[in-house]
């Protein structure tokens, strides 16, 4: 708390004085204005307005019990993850178990990346780069959000495939969350990004700064950090005791705790900060639009008066230490960063194909409503951008980070990133204008010619941008490399002679004009010139598709800018769609959230997809995920729920078990319930499942005795009429032997002896019976015994005796 104190206050000194000169720049750039490149494409205002990014299930491992559990994941489109029990907890709109937000992290798909950081951040306590700190992942596909300071997260999922898909969400939503500085912010922006630099180099530390990520209170939190966390963990660490996982486990959870606590106080101290300067902004602007012409005249004045200090020092640390490396540095910058814009104009004009592909197969109104529903988010699908962000990865600037003192290209590499996404979302969204424009005037008669010839003026457009982006781009990085290094090598010679041109400014302008700023333009001005060249000659050599830019004042395609004043269009409904218009209310916000709210790209397993645990299935259409009506959606929400469970159990028998299982299964095995006993009445307490067994137990035991009772009697029933007919049977048989006698043997026919249609034994032993008199011994087989004439009580024993079997003699 002292430290954060102490750091805050010395923060809010910088960020006060930055507030005011950012504040002169921009009421300076109002009135002159400014000339520079115009934008071809159109810029949407609010792309991801009624969207949301992403929802799937995967494993979380929870430290709290060492098990891990399915969990829903929902991203909004502010890139937060929430995580949920299941997807029910989630449509019901209750509170999500965790939320994360990604600012900061790392997104790691291996132990061993895992096992590597931790190792760096605990020096003190090594482990073997092969083993597990103190987690067992389950399937063999872990996913890990990894930070310096705060809290790890371990998820994992059952393949390979959904592993991929994931980390692509993942790294969506850690690049957007450290995208936390608005641009549009011309004044608190700037001056808390200066407030911050000037700070860090007063202590020395002149590089990029990877932690230069989220909000400013989260970036407060982590420039605390830094120095706090060294001293912390020289102080503790020393006195963990257990093993070597024990005491890396302890060692975070002690960082997570410090972490939270500091950005908590930096949170609160920059609110009140930040408003302390903008209730100052009224009067300080008045004051700037007053005297302008006199700060500029006196700002100019000192400025000459530093670069006649400055330059003479400044070139020859240029020529010196800096010219022989600019090209090496734009080279490695250049590479990487065209091939991921060329991908994005791929990725787009890959998307136009297979629009032009359903406009020639007659796929209908729907269908194309259903392609320009997937177009119009697919800056921000992540996976389908991951094949673009991969290119710039490859940014390596190996040899000259510790020359110009550059932490890591992760800098570099997220704001090329960022601007690709801007770039295809600017595309995208000029192409659903031209389109929308042209079948308003011309109809949808001819719907591939239309799609082609907007295709090509919007790719001629991404050309031109591209170009215009990526050499500001380049400008910019070579500017964050250089400068630094620049001021590092001036500083001792130039800092003790820079408060006797502080006597150069009248007080009253003091606020404005500070001298350290105005040595750090003169630096700026001294290799601003090289850098211009040697991009301008990159961009004649053609080598990267850069063009010559144009200064344009007005728009060079007004028509084409005054649609960007137009609404989104509403590809659904305008062809056809039954999406539903007009405002939902907050009652039914919760129920039909997903129906309403159209998602970028949906990993929920549909219904008969064969693979239990694809749970990163892209699933086509407009709705991606599929949600029930909203009148429909009480009578099946059991249904749901019952759904969830099986599945939920079938997940438990393959893969990672649920902690609840046993405890759920002696639930239904020993079940409670409750009786009420009247007063009065003594309780006699028997145990359900005894109860059950013995009722189940008596059950059966009767159906048994009744079933062998029966049988017996349908058996005496049987006895009594054989007998009846012995004698008839016995009476044919000598009258059939008489014949034989005297009587040459004949070929008889079955029929001729189906008087009673079976015969019984005569006797307990083998029967005999014979032609010419000859015994033959007929052993005892199996007989199924029908009666043609029953009776009424024989009725009854052939039923039964249909059903079994006896060994009868012959």
């Amino acid at each position: 708390t002292v430290r954060t104190r102490q750091w805050m206050k010395e923060f809010g000194q910088v960020y006060e004085q930055q507030y005011a000169v950012a504040l002169f720049n921009s009421v300076r750039f109002e009135i002159e204005g400014g000339g520079g490149t115009q934008s071809q494409l159109l810029h949407r205002k609010d792309p991801l307005a009624g969207r949301t990014i992403f929802s799937g299930s995967l494993f979380q491992y929870l430290e709290e019990n060492r098990k891990w559990r399915n969990r829903f994941v929902f991203v909004p489109n502010d890139y937060t993850i929430n995580l949920y029990e299941s997807k029910a907890a989630h449509d019901r709109g209750l509170h999500p178990k965790v939320t994360i937000n990604c600012a900061g992290y790392k997104a790691l798909t291996s132990m061993e990346e895992y096992m590597e950081l931790i190792n760096k951040s605990l020096p003190g306590v090594k482990a073997k780069v092969g083993s597990n700190p103190f987690i067992k992942c389950e399937t063999g596909f872990p996913l890990i959000l990894w930070h310096p300071y705060a809290r790890h997260h371990y998820f994992c999922v059952m393949t390979e495939k959904e592993q991929k898909k994931w980390h692509a969400v993942l790294q969506d939503c850690v690049r957007d969350s450290n995208n936390g500085l608005p641009e549009n912010c011309t004044v608190k922006t700037p001056a808390f990004t200066d407030a911050v630099r000037l700070h860090r180099q007063a202590r020395g530390q002149y590089g990029t700064w990877d932690m230069m990520c989220g909000t400013p209170p989260q970036i407060l939190a982590n420039l605390v950090m830094e120095s706090l966390h060294p001293d912390i963990r020289n102080m503790i660490v020393p006195r963990l005791k257990g093993k070597m996982q024990q005491r890396q486990k302890n060692w975070m959870l002690i960082s997570d705790a410090v972490y939270k606590q500091v950005l908590f106080q930096t949170t609160g101290q920059y609110e009140a900060l930040v408003e302390a300067c903008e209730a100052q902004r009224g009067p300080l602007d008045a004051r700037l639009r007053t005297d302008m012409d006199q700060l500029i005249t006196s700002k100019e004045h000192v400025s000459s008066k530093l670069r006649a200090l400055v330059l003479p020092k400044a070139e020859q640390i240029l020529r010196t230490n800096i010219q022989p490396y600019i090209n090496s540095i734009l080279e490695a910058l250049m590479d990487p960063t065209s091939r991921g814009f060329a991908e994005v104009r791929d990725v787009f004009f890959r998307e136009m194909v297979e629009i032009s592909k359903n406009s020639l197969n007659g796929g209908g109104k729907e269908k194309m409503g259903e392609n320009m529903e997937r177009l119009s988010m697919l800056a921000f699908h992540p996976v389908k951008m991951q094949s673009c962000y991969e290119k710039v990865e490859e940014l390596n600037l190996e040899g000259l980070q510790q020359r110009f003192d550059v932490s890591s290209p992760s800098v570099f590499i997220s704001r090329a990133q960022i601007l690709m996404r801007e770039q295809m979302d600017n595309a995208v969204y000029t192409f659903e204008q031209l389109l929308n424009q042209s079948l308003e005037a011309q109809g949808d008669s001819d719907m591939c010619k239309i799609t082609q010839r907007c295709q090509d003026r919007v790719l001629k457009k991404y050309d031109y941008d591209s170009s215009s982006v990526r050499k500001k781009f380049f400008r910019e990085a070579l500017l964050q490399i250089i400068i630094p290094y620049m001021l590092q090598q001036l500083a001792p010679s130039c800092s003790p002679e820079l408060p006797r041109f502080k006597e150069l400014i009248f007080e009253d302008f003091s606020r404005f004009l500070l001298i350290e700023n105005m040595f750090e333009e003169v630096v700026l001005q001294s290799v601003s010139k090289d850098i211009m060249m040697a991009v301008k000659e990159a961009a004649v050599q053609r080598r990267h598709n850069l063009y010559r830019d144009s200064i344009i004042l007005t728009n060079s395609d007004p028509n084409l800018h005054l649609l960007g004043e137009n609404p989104q269009v509403d590809w659904a409904t305008k062809f056809g769609g039954d999406e539903p218009e007009g405002p939902v209310s907050s009652a039914d916000e919760g129920r039909v959230f997903g129906r309403r709210r159209k998602q970028v790209v949906s990993m929920i397993q549909p219904d008969g997809v064969p693979l239990p645990y694809e749970s990163c299935l892209e699933v086509p259409g407009v709705e991606l995920i599929p949600e029930e009506d909203a009148e429909m959606f009480l009578s099946k929400e059991e249904d749901q729920l019952e759904n969830e469970e099986d599945q939920l159990g079938k997940e438990e028998d393959l893969g990672p078990k649920s902690p609840d299982s046993v405890n759920e299964i002696r639930d239904l095995i020993n079940p409670v319930v409750e009786v009420v006993v009247p007063d009065g009445v003594k309780e006699d307490v028997t145990h359900v499942t005894t109860a059950i067994l013995q009722q189940l137990a008596a059950s059966k035991k009767q159906e048994v005795d009744k079933d062998e009772a029966a049988i017996q009697n349908a058996i005496e029933k049987l006895e009594i009429a054989v007998q009846e007919d012995e004698s008839e049977q016995i009476t044919e048989i000598s009258a059939a032997e008489s014949d034989n006698e005297s009587s040459p043997p004949l070929v008889t026919d079955s029929s001729s002896r189906e008087d009673s249609g079976f015969q019984s034994p005569t006797s307990e032993g083998p029967v005999t019976n014979g032609l010419n008199g000859e015994e033959k011994i007929v052993d005892p087989i199996e007989v199924e015994v029908f009666l043609e004439e029953p009776s009424t009580a024989l009725e009854e024993a052939r039923l039964i005796i249909r059903r079994k079997t006896f060994n009868l003699g012959f």
